[in-house]
């Protein structure tokens, strides 16, 4: 009798689980994209600059919406100043000598758009030749911790030696305020659409769009925050590059990517560093530990070109990983261990996903260590597709130019569940 009731009460608690699962994921949560994103920046008609930004801002700057501003070369915020940025403003960005803005370490960029008014930085091309790569990024170098031996580190590109350190112990540092800010055709010569060193909890990141990066989407360095409402399409390399102990919570998630766009190292919507090898960490107990949760990472592929993707996840250095009520779609598999994860235990300590949904081509886990056996246990209690499913038989509309929309055409009930 008693073993009845408990094989009753299992299943039981199976249905539960599952109707929350199907619950999540008809509920229409990607509002908080619709108002202020474009999917088709490169036909937008963007204002002729007005005024050029000097290469060093060493007082406190307000940059207008009346004026659309250039921004050629690196632009420096420097000497503990602020750049601060209205509502609605656009800075066309050198592509001929491509532009970076960098906010050295005790500086701070307050860019608070709105979403009927967001911050563009852009290609100062034409529409329909905007490239990704035309111009840099921004870089912000803050002053939170980072676990590295020295507590410490340097910005990456060639950036002037005496404004590139980043990390201290000012964990709750105010390091920026980001609000509706669009980044498009970044990432040229090492620089990534929005890199940020050493964030303060203090910090808001939150409601940002970096479209078509020739480098990651968005790349993360240390510091401790909770960040959400972020966007990466098209990416050549990583939407989501995230190490040196890293420690917060990433929260509505959309990374859209296409089976022939990638950088010849390979690129992941996720790629997640316990630590960075070439610096060392201080503490084992501090590596990057990241949870991202309501995620939509798609790769737009069908059954003609499948064949050129890699796994959504790549997580290395022993680097912990929290994936929670996310959708993943048109990869290879769900993620790629590097050879630090040497056990299936290490696996199951370093990486949990629940109550989320996945069609993969692939097995739908990876090792470096082909001896562990059973990781596939880690993916328990989600969703799945039986066999490989092109994007446009999946979701509704995952190709609109106006807001593409990755809402199942099949209620979850109809997919797998591993049990």
């Amino acid at each position: 009798m008693k073993k009845r009731c408990s094989l009753l009460t299992a299943f039981i608690l199976l249905l539960i689980s599952n109707l929350a699962i199907a619950q999540d994921f008809n509920e229409n949560n990607d509002r908080w994209v619709k108002g202020w994103t474009n999917f088709t920046p490169n036909k937008t008609d963007y204002p002729e600059a007005e005024e050029k930004l000097p290469n060093i801002i060493m007082d406190h700057t307000y940059l207008r919406n009346d004026i659309v501003y250039s921004m050629s070369g690196d632009v420096y915020v420097t000497n503990g100043a602020s750049l601060t940025i209205q509502e609605g403003t656009i800075i066309r960005c050198d592509h001929e000598n491509p532009a970076n803005l960098i906010i050295s370490k005790g500086s701070k960029l307050i860019a608070a758009g709105s979403k009927a008014y967001p911050i563009v930085f852009t290609s100062s091309k034409a529409p329909k030749s905007r490239n990704s790569g035309d111009w840099g990024g921004i870089i912000i170098a803050g002053s939170g911790k980072v676990n590295t031996v020295s507590g410490n580190g340097i910005l990456e590109g060639d950036f002037n030696p005496q404004y590139s350190v980043y990390g201290g112990n000012n964990i709750n540092e105010e390091t920026t305020i980001l609000r509706f800010v669009r980044i498009e055709f970044s990432g040229n010569n090492g620089s990534n659409g929005l890199s940020l060193y050493g964030l303060g909890t203090s910090s808001i990141v939150k409601d940002i769009m970096v479209s078509y990066s020739g480098q990651d989407s968005y790349n993360i360095h240390g510091g401790k925050n909770n960040i959400q409402n972020l966007v990466s399409l098209k990416a050549q390399d990583d939407d989501y590059q995230i190490s040196e102990g890293f420690r917060g919570t990433i929260k509505n998630v959309l990374a859209i990517r296409h089976p022939y766009i990638n950088s010849p190292q390979g690129s992941y919507a996720i790629e997640i560093d316990g630590y960075n090898t070439e610096l060392g960490y201080i503490k084992p107990d501090a590596i990057t530990d990241v949870t991202i949760a309501n995620a939509t990472l798609v790769n737009l592929s069908d059954k003609t070109n499948y064949q050129h993707t890699t796994a959504a996840i790549s997580t290395s250095n022993s680097a912990i990983t929290y994936i929670h009520n996310s959708k993943i779609s048109g990869f290879s598999d769900v993620v790629k261990f590097d050879k630090s994860y040497t056990s299936l235990a290490v696996i199951q300590k370093a990486f949990m996903m629940d109550n989320s949904f996945f069609n993969i081509h692939g097995k739908g886990i990876t090792t470096s260590n082909t001896a562990i056996n059973g990781a596939l246990d880690i993916l328990k209690y989600n969703r799945f597709t039986e066999s490989f499913v092109g994007v446009n038989d999946l979701f509704n509309d995952p190709k609109s130019s106006i807001v593409p929309k990755f809402q199942l055409k099949k209620s979850l009930n109809n997919y797998m569940v591993m049990q």
